[in-house]
């Protein structure tokens, strides 16, 4: 069984996803990556191994969803691509953490600087 909790249908999937699933969404919207790309990338994140039996049911299940696209790259290979579903998930979730942290200006101010240093 996958990582997601139940899934609604009224457009806020983000919601209802997995830290992990959001994390794949949040990897992809720099750029489609194969596999084992999004493999390194989150193994960097958790300063972890991430199996490859969670990883990759996880991504079926976000194809499966339409927050992803998968195409094959050759007969080993599959590439991976945040649609534009995924890209409104993201942005559902990244709302969402805003309006619970930014409560006064200073915080604010500290989250511009984040956006600032991240260009």
């Amino acid at each position: 069984m996958s990582e997601a909790q139940s899934i609604n249908d009224d457009g806020r999937t983000a919601r209802d996803l997995t830290a992990f699933q959001n994390n794949i969404l949040t990897i992809l919207s720099t750029e489609a990556m194969y596999g084992l790309a999004i493999k390194r990338e989150l193994e960097s994140y958790y300063d972890t191994e991430v199996n490859h039996g969670r990883l990759y049911p996880n991504l079926d299940e976000l194809v499966d969803l339409g927050l992803i696209e998968k195409s094959e790259l050759d007969k080993r290979t599959n590439q991976y691509e945040l649609t534009d579903e995924g890209f409104e998930a993201v942005l559902d979730q990244l709302e969402w953490t805003l309006s619970k942290i930014v409560t006064d200006e200073d915080r604010a101010d500290q989250v511009d600087a984040l956006i600032d240093d991240s260009y």
